[in-house]
Formats: C-alpha cells, structure tokens, sequence
C-alpha cells in the first residue's frame, strides 16, 4: 500500500485515449501537483493523427512528472514532443519500458523525417517545406530525462505525491500505475495483457482505490477459444502447399517475440516444414534482444531466448531487405508495423499483396483509419507509396494472438483486487468496445463505470 499522508484533493482531464485506441494521456491534478500518465502518439485516421500537432492545454514546463505504463507508441511516442516544448521533468517507468522506449523513440523520430522528407521530396504537403513532428535528436534528447523503478517500490515523484507500478502483463515492462496516498488513490490500468499469455504473465491484482481508469480495446469480444499452435500451424502450411509467402506484419515489441518463439515451438514439433523465418525490423530485432535480457520477466526460459535466436534470420540493413523482398521462395516473413502504417512491412505487403498464393496474417487489434484494418475488412486494394495495389492475396486477422486481455479478462482480474474500485472510468476503446465494457461492469460486477470522453475534466 502506498504512505499515509493524508486525504488529497484530485482532479482528471482525458487528453487522448478516449473514444478511440491511440494517443493515450491523461492529465491529473494532485494537491497542485501536475501528473501527465502516459504520452501517446496518435495513430489511424487523419482527424486524429492532426490532435499530434495540437498544443497541450497546459504549458509543458508546468508538467511536475511523467508516468509511462509502458513503451508502445500509442502510449510513450508523445514525449519527444513534450521535450521539444520545454519539459525537463523526470519520466517515470519501469526499467523495461526504459529500455524499450530507447529503442522505439529514436525510431519514432527517424519515421516522422522520412515523413516530412518525402512530402517535400513529392510536394504534397499543404506546408513549405514540411516539418516533422519531432527529430531523431529530439526522441534521444527526451531519453536523458527518464527516471525507470522497480516494481512495487512506493516512489515519490513530487511533493506528497506517490508512485507505486505493478506488473500488467502485455509487454515486457508494461505497468498498472498507482498514484496517490493511502486514503486516496487513484490507479491506471494502462495496457492489460490476458490471464493465459503465451509469454507474459498474467495482469497483477490491484490493491483497494477510489477511482480506477481502464482499458477496453477488447470490451465487446472475447478472444476466440481456440489451439493457437494448431490454428498457426494450419495457415502457415496451407500458405506453403500453395507455393506462397506467410508475412505477419507484427508490433515490433510484443506480438513479434511471440510468433517467433511459436514458430520454434511448432518446428520442433514437426508441425510445420523447417523454412526460413525472417525478422525484418531493426526494430524488433532490438526489441528481442531486450525480452532476452529480461527473460525473468516473462515465461520463457534462456533457453527458449536462445532458440529464438538461432532459428531467426535477422534482416539487419536496407540492402539485405531488398534482396529479402525480391526473393521468391517459401518462408515465413514477420516485419513491422502491425497495423502497416509504415516501416519495412509496406514494402512486403506491395510485393506479396497481389499474388494469390500468399498470405498476410494480422495479429493484434486494427484501428480504425489504418492499411491493417482496411485489409481485414476486405478491401480489394489499398495505397502503398503513392499507389493502388490489388488485394488478392488470402487475409487473415489472428484476434487471439492479441496482447490484450478481452473484458472477461479485465472482469476476472478485477475480481482479484482487494476490494472493487469506487468509481470507473472507461477509456482506451472504439465507442462501442467501451460501452460494452461499461455494460459488462454493471452486470457482473454491479458498477456504475462512466465512458470517458475526450477533454472530459473530472473531480475526484
């Protein structure tokens, strides 16, 4: 529990997260303590990608702390931004979200260049000359600012504010974030991972809180109860009867670990031919090194680390991509980002999309306005650098290998806390996964839970 110092005063303010799955931020006031929990980059449709480019409604220097629940850019990609605007604060993490995010921040600016050079480069900006969002400095500069804690360690984090994570499953390093004293407090669920990860372990319960802001990427649907391994391995080998390609665009921390150790798992039980699996993402490819490192905090063993490792070909440069993407030969193709907003897998999909004998397998939720979710509700083409590809490859959305728990996941874990929140607010899901969600809490658990909305300000 965290030190009894008093009642504190509380106010919330939704800045992202809210009515959709991306941009995660929410502002809380504590005694006149400002705390920004989470600082997530916008994805998917335009109208909410332009929020990237909008002002905070508070001077970033005013910010007394940061809280990341973990390092996905949807919760972590904003913070080169508050940077670049004058913050200078500690960003408190765990120390494998930390790791995480000096992989994924600098990647982040990287991207957002290219961006900027190829509206210029093709004159399609409204802006002369584009600039992007933030740089590749930018993302290394906010890196100095991190200040990662253990799990379960009560941390100051300003004055009479105290900080408490908790594992939450989902990634490595992903956190449930407890905030407050003993007499109030107010916890946020972040990203929560399933009770039956292949990798993780399950969620962490929660102690007793006033107030509890959760998730509800999956509040309208359960995960579909079937043999993940046999499921794979049936695609996989129907796709190389077929003489084709199996790509995964893959979220590069996360979902990629997974599918590889699968794959290793269903090669050494002789389910599926020994054919060439690439890793082609910088990106993952770190991001594995730093699940190896953490092996302790997750289900795998060194040695199951080790065999990812030997069974993998890693696509390191530019030069071995393009020889990878001009090959014809069976294998198995895992490549970031997994929604296809961008990176190497673009490149991947232009090339196998029109062909027949392929398939490209989606593992994770698709939001709204992205190529992943278009292609798994069967577009005929999408746009692929300034042109239409034809879809004829076969399409599969693998939902059950989502990081995230579905909402009997997030009942039962809430089951386990010390006693049941006094209030809920529900974020972090498509409008009709949140109410659902809403709708499930008051029917299994007899709670009042409210739908966040976006700017929405609240006391606590």
């Amino acid at each position: 529990m965290l030190l009894k110092t008093g009642a504190i005063f509380m106010q919330l303010r939704f800045l992202g997260a809210a009515g959709t799955v991306t941009g995660s931020k929410y502002l809380l006031n504590i005694n006149n303590k400002t705390i920004l929990v989470d600082s997530g980059l916008y994805q998917g449709v335009k109208n909410y990608r332009e929020r990237n480019w909008a002002k905070l409604p508070i001077d970033e220097s005013q910010i007394d702390a940061i809280v990341l629940t973990h390092a996905h850019i949807d919760h972590s990609g904003y913070l080169p931004v508050i940077y670049k605007n004058g913050y200078r604060g500690a960003i408190f993490c765990s120390h494998g979200t930390f790791k995480l995010c000096e992989i994924l921040l600098p990647d982040a600016g990287y991207l957002q260049e290219e961006d900027a050079k190829y509206a210029n480069d093709n004159r399609f900006s409204k802006h002369h000359p584009a600039e992007p969002l933030y740089t590749v400095d930018d993302a290394k500069a906010c890196l100095n600012l991190f200040t990662p804690v253990d799990f379960h360690q009560h941390t100051e984090i300003a004055d009479g504010v105290f900080l408490t994570l908790r594992h939450a499953g989902h990634i490595l390093g992903a956190s449930t974030v407890e905030l407050g004293n003993q007499q109030d407090n107010i916890i946020f669920s972040g990203d929560l991972g399933r009770h039956d990860d292949i990798i993780m372990r399950a969620p962490e319960a929660i102690p007793a809180c006033n107030t509890l802001v959760v998730e509800s990427t999956y509040g309208d649907r359960r995960h579909h109860p079937i043999d993940s391994l046999e499921f794979l391995a049936n695609a996989i080998n129907a796709t190389l009867k077929r003489g084709g390609i199996f790509l995964m665009p893959a979220f590069a921390v996360g979902r990629a670990q997974l599918m590889l150790h699968l794959i290793q798992e269903l090669k050494q039980a002789a389910l599926i031919p020994n054919i060439p699996v690439y890793l082609n993402s910088p990106m993952a490819i770190k991001a594995t090194s730093v699940y190896n490192h953490f092996n302790k905090e997750h289900k795998l063993t060194a040695e199951q680390c080790k065999a990812i490792d030997d069974g993998t070909e890693y696509v390191k440069t530019m030069e071995q991509s393009t020889l990878l993407i001009s090959k014809v030969m069976p294998a198995i193709i895992i490549s970031a980002s997994g929604m296809a907003t961008g990176g190497r897998v673009l490149h991947h999909l232009k090339n196998l999309l029109p062909n027949d004998k392929n398939t490209i397998a989606f593992l994770g939720f698709q939001a709204a306005g992205t190529r992943g979710e278009a292609l798994v509700n069967g577009a005929t083409r999408i746009k692929l650098h300034g042109e239409y590809v034809p879809v004829k490859a076969e399409i599969l959305a693998l939902d059950n290998f989502s990081a995230h728990g579905d909402y009997q996941d997030i009942i039962d874990w809430l089951k386990q806390a010390e006693q049941l929140p006094k209030k809920i607010f529900i974020t972090h899901g498509e409008p009709t996964a949140s109410d659902a969600m809403r709708c499930h809490l008051k029917e299994q658990l007899g709670i009042e839970a409210c739908v966040a909305e976006y700017l929405q300000e609240v006391e606590l």
